[in-house]
């Protein structure tokens, strides 16, 4: 079996057909490896997994439009819909969007508070307002949504400005893999942070999904 990319699991598409007792799962590509993995381990086969686009996260403005989007081209298709986003920048305005479209979504500020569960968050972040946070996926594509995007491949005399203020780089890992650890201790030497490594599993992503069936 070829190995799933990033890009391949934020563009998957959404099966057709009548109602079986399917919900539908509208996603951030971000999350999209987690959620796979936790349909396989627990048999979810009645989920139906589509993720929007995970650059959203630098345009977090776009999600609620999207999930709308998404919301009202399947609700017809499924017995139940369920938005597997945090608030995630948004300002509370996917939560009115999932609120006037009658479905619900993750718990919590950002995916940094799930994973490492919210309740548990609430308790540190007084403590930690000086992390920078990174899951699985942002180690993976750490070039791609931190590096570039602030520009610090072509000015990385920059990396002070937007991070003098951080301490230290936390790295909440959802799967035990020596090789990401490795590259996140390079993100947290590349941004000139110490390092932090912990294993949070799934947190309350697990939860939230296994509370639907």
């Amino acid at each position: 079996m070829a190995e799933l990319n990033d890009r391949d699991l934020t563009e998957q598409g959404l099966s057709s057909g009548v109602k079986t007792g399917r919900i539908l799962l509208i996603a951030c590509g971000a999350l999209a490896r987690e959620i796979i993995d936790l349909q396989k381990a627990n048999g979810w086969d009645h989920m139906v997994l589509t993720c929007l686009p995970a650059i959203h996260h630098l345009h977090p403005e776009k999600i609620p439009d999207a999930v709308r989007k998404v919301v009202t081209e399947k609700r017809a298709d499924f017995d139940q819909i369920f938005v597997v986003y945090a608030d995630c920048g948004t300002g509370g305005l996917l939560q009115q969007a999932c609120e006037e479209l009658g479905v619900e979504m993750v718990q919590g500020p950002h995916c940094y508070s799930f994973f490492e569960g919210n309740d548990r968050f609430a308790e540190i972040s007084e403590d930690e307002f000086t992390a920078f946070y990174l899951t699985d996926f942002l180690v993976r594509q750490f070039d791609a949504f931190v590096w570039k995007p602030m520009g610090l491949d072509r000015h990385p005399e920059l990396r002070d400005m937007f991070f003098g203020n951080y301490e230290k780089l936390v790295y909440q890992a959802q799967i035990e893999d020596p090789t990401l650890k490795t590259k996140a201790e390079d993100c947290a030497a590349r941004l000139g942070l110490a390092f932090e490594y912990r294993f949070t599993g799934y947190g309350d992503l697990k939860t939230a999904l296994a509370d639907l069936n």
